[in-house]
């Protein structure tokens, strides 16, 4: 099941939400999500509901040992196993394989959605109750809430137990946080279904197929809507996972930072999934290993590591190591050269990257990643006689005009802007105007997305392959 659905949105939702508002204890109320969560992600496999149930399991009995244990040598032995155990489903479930080939759909279809995020959630509450940053808890039943709740199960953002902790046994639901998160679903389904979907349909007619006969011109644009795409699709969903704990009384924290914002390389990855990102520097760059001497040797870990979880392709593993040697160049010799750039420099510096990089995330088959940093790079020209540009790209951007600018506007950070001034103005008319505004905009586009979802002949979703 996914988010951007008519199913989910007008059936399964509401269900969910009438089953929660009228249980009468918090009790209740978590096994509501728990089994609204269960059968949200059993919807369309079955069978691997089994998988995160035994994580579940797995991790919260480990946990009880950890406490058990806690102070004596078997405390590391059984954090050591725990890591380990997980570490190694998410490799057979999502690498077996598919490491170094092109991902065939039976390989796509066997892979559990939501592996990468729910593992990641459990390391991280066992290293925390090692560290005796939460405490271990001794109920099953929320447990397993906080492993599959079905709002960040999907596409995260990657919560930590302790974001939860108080929350799980002591919530409650304002009007304001109720009518704050619808919103915030409808931007993100707005993200999703406007934008994300129809930037797409860009992608797959420029790179759908052999990419031979693209122009130099048309190979860029379609990589800067590629990059466009994935994050409207990322952040999109991010928004809605957000918003729909809002509603349930959970505050998940944010998974993007308007990352186009960004100068330089390092700022874009500073603002790129910031949960994923976080999770990395506090469970692999705090090991006494990654000291002062073996910084780099860190970060480059890292960055596999990330692509590495991103997709079970070769290319996500080159993408990954790909940002990381301009991190490693940003931070080291290049850092003085790049401080010194005039700011438009910086952008224009750090834009080619992002996209280039992209087109790595992209390509999974090499043949088809060599043709295309052939045509990027002007090569084409001179061995296939590829031209530079062609009278179809200017079609396709002369009629995705507003879409594309659209898209870019909604990039950068102005809307936060905009909600600044008016909190500014929290006493004045200005802020009622724009308090009724926003709703009146996101009950018109919930309308909007409702016809578009009801005419789609298919709705992709990026996160099946993660």
């Amino acid at each position: 099941m996914v988010f951007a659905d008519l199913f989910f949105i007008y059936f399964f939702l509401p269900l969910c939400l009438i089953f929660y508002f009228t249980a009468k204890t918090l009790d209740r109320k978590n096994l509501v999500l728990i089994i609204f969560s269960l059968v949200f992600y059993a919807w369309g496999k079955p069978l691997y509901v089994l998988l995160l149930l035994f994580s579940a399991g797995f991790n919260w009995a480990l946990g009880l040992a950890l406490e058990k244990f806690r102070g004596t040598p078997m405390s590391k032995i059984v954090l050591g196993a725990g890591i380990a155990v997980d570490l190694a489903l998410l490799l057979v479930f999502k690498y077996s394989g598919a490491l170094f080939r092109a991902q065939t759909k039976a390989a796509q279809a066997a892979m559990p959605i939501g592996i990468g995020v729910f593992t990641l959630q459990a390391v991280s509450y066992l290293v925390d109750c090692f560290r005796e940053k939460v405490a271990v808890q001794h109920s099953f039943k929320k447990f397993l809430l906080y492993l599959s709740l079905f709002p960040q199960l999907l596409a995260g953002p990657i919560v930590r137990y302790s974001a939860v902790e108080q929350a799980i046994d002591d919530r409650r639901t304002s009007v304001s946080d109720a009518c704050d998160g619808a919103l915030r679903v409808i931007v993100g389904l707005a993200k999703k279904v406007i934008l994300a979907n129809n930037l797409y349909a860009i992608v797959t007619a420029f790179f759908g197929s052999d990419i031979s006969g693209l122009s130099v011109l048309g190979t860029w644009y379609t990589a800067v809507i590629f990059t466009l795409y994935i994050y409207f699709e990322f952040s999109g969903y991010a928004d809605i996972a957000i918003g729909l704990g809002r509603i349930f009384g959970f505050r998940f924290d944010e998974n993007f930072n308007y990352p186009f914002a960004g100068r330089t390389v390092t700022d874009f990855c500073g603002r790129w999934y910031l949960s994923l990102g976080a999770f990395f520097r506090d469970y692999v760059l705090s090991l006494p290993f990654f000291g002062k001497n073996y910084r780099y040797l860190g970060l480059f870990l890292v960055w596999l590591c990330t692509g590495m979880w991103f997709g079970s392709g070769w290319n996500f593993i080159l993408w990954g190591l790909y940002l990381g040697f301009f991190l490693f160049f940003e931070q080291t010799f290049g850092k003085n050269i790049v401080e010194k750039w005039p700011v438009w420099v910086k952008h224009i510096y750090s834009k080619l990257v992002i996209v280039l990089g992209f087109g790595i995330f992209y390509f999974r088959a090499p043949g088809q990643l060599v043709k295309f940093f052939g045509r990027v790079s002007g090569l084409s020209m001179l061995t296939s006689r590829a031209p530079f540009a062609d009278s179809l790209t200017w079609a396709s951007f002369t009629d995705n005009f507003f879409l594309i600018a659209a898209a870019v506007i909604c990039s950068l950070p102005l809307l936060p802007r905009i909600k600044t001034f008016f909190l500014k103005n929290r006493n004045h008319t200005v802020y009622a105007i724009g308090r009724y505004g926003a709703l009146a905009c996101c009950a018109a586009m919930l309308v909007i997305l409702s016809i578009l979802l009801a005419g789609a002949a298919g709705n992709p979703l990026a996160y099946f392959r993660f």
